[in-house]
């Protein structure tokens, strides 16, 4: 049977993604940030740094875990050491809020450095809800499913990606992780509405938002905007996320930053910004 979150959960404000580079300023300062992300696979160590850390923050600050390496989509078995290491942690630091990817990134044993993207066929959903079913019932709590970016397309998908979504959230009762980037990225590489895309997402379904930066690159005479998180959320961004605040959804908020990483007054401006949306129109809503 799955249980639900930590009773102590992550707060419907903004967060930072946890970065070795600030280990040592964010335990000095203490800033006012509301939580912490951190990707699990980072502290699989029996020791070290990374682990101190990461207790020695988790004593200050609200954590959530969000995976990249389950490679749920594959038709490779679940890895069950990488699990096993995984509810280690999730056991020790018992984080708020524990999330994975819509993506495979790995085939017979091998495993690619990419979040690749998955046919949305009803094969592959039955094949994905059984995998998001057995994570949650090893782990004993509920899980948020993140939506992808993207830069090529299957010819052979018959389910909208919003749609499919839903579907594992109905199908599996775990929560969805809504990343604003990701929309917009793959909205604009393959040309479909995306605030459409994000208003087809029920929004009791929504346990957390990603906000990131992204690059444009050039490939021949067409442009690819890739999620690289590695700049200031855009203005795109900003917008489609300050549209998804105006429904008066109250979830926590994250900033991710993962490549060229700031100084970490960066990270909190950039979480203050996400605060001061979701502030404007809660206090409408109130």
């Amino acid at each position: 049977m799955i249980m639900q979150a930590r009773k102590d959960k992550i707060p419907a404000d903004a967060g930072i993604g946890l970065r070795s580079q600030h280990y040592v300023d964010l335990l000095q300062r203490k800033p006012g940030v509301a939580w912490l992300e951190a990707h699990p696979e980072n502290y699989f160590g029996e020791g070290g740094a990374p682990l101190y850390y990461l207790e020695k923050l988790r004593e200050h600050y609200p954590l959530s875990l969000h995976g990249v390496g389950l490679s749920l989509g594959s038709v490779d078995p679940l890895n069950m050491d990488h699990l096993k290491q995984l509810k280690s942690l999730i056991d020790r630091f018992d984080p708020g809020l524990f999330s994975e990817h819509l993506s495979w990134g790995s085939f017979e044993g091998s495993f690619m450095n990419d979040l690749l993207p998955m046919p949305y066929t009803e094969e592959a959903l039955d094949h994905f809800c059984e995998r998001v079913s057995q994570t949650q019932d090893f782990l004993g709590r509920r899980m948020l499913v993140e939506n992808p970016s993207s830069y090529l397309s299957y010819t052979h998908s018959t389910i909208p990606e919003a749609e499919f979504l839903i579907a594992i959230a109905q199908r599996t009762g775990c929560g969805l992780l809504l990343d604003i980037n990701n929309i917009y990225v793959s909205a604009e590489n393959h040309d479909f509405d995306a605030i459409a895309y994000m208003n087809a997402i029920p929004s009791e379904l929504v346990g957390e938002i990603h906000l990131a930066g992204h690059a444009r690159n050039q490939v021949g005479d067409q442009e690819v905007l890739i999620d690289d998180h590695g700049s200031q959320v855009s203005t795109d961004v900003w917008a489609l996320f300050d549209e998804f605040a105006s429904k008066g959804v109250d979830v926590p908020v994250l900033i991710e930053w993962d490549s060229d990483v700031p100084e970490l007054d960066v990270l909190l401006a950039e979480a203050d910004k996400a605060r001061q949306i979701t502030e404007r129109y809660r206090a409408h809503v109130a």
